[in-house]
């Protein structure tokens, strides 16, 4: 009976934080369209898809990469801690050095939409 009533309370959480999310992308998309028809459309190069695309590339690998190389990290980091308490800095530091690959992306994407 334990695992049907907490199977249950997942499920409850799970259909409350979807409707949360709809609830939220409804008000989201009826702000911008409030918001679009006060303003008159820009027109954008003929080049700006391929603009959007790099940029998405961008963060979409560097995210990807990040990923990768985190676990592998974060995998070592707790080991050696779990060995090794004094470790604990130190390992923090090397994560956070994975982390910065997807920062790396997110940059190199703000400055692709700069110029289009």
């Amino acid at each position: 009976m334990g695992v049907l009533k907490m199977l249950r309370k997942s499920n409850i959480f799970l259909a409350v934080f979807a409707l949360g999310l709809f609830l939220l992308g409804g008000v989201l998309l009826f702000s911008i369209n409030v918001y679009a028809e006060g303003q008159e459309a820009k027109s954008l190069g003929s080049n700006a898809g391929w603009g959007f695309i790099a940029a998405a590339l961008a963060v979409g690998f560097s995210s990807l990469g990040a990923g990768i190389a985190v676990s592998g990290v974060g995998s070592a980091a707790m080991g050696a801690v779990s060995e090794r308490p004094e470790l604990m800095g130190r390992t923090l530091i090397y994560v956070g050095l994975a982390e910065g690959i997807a920062i790396y992306g997110l940059i190199v994407s703000i400055m692709i939409l700069a110029r289009i």
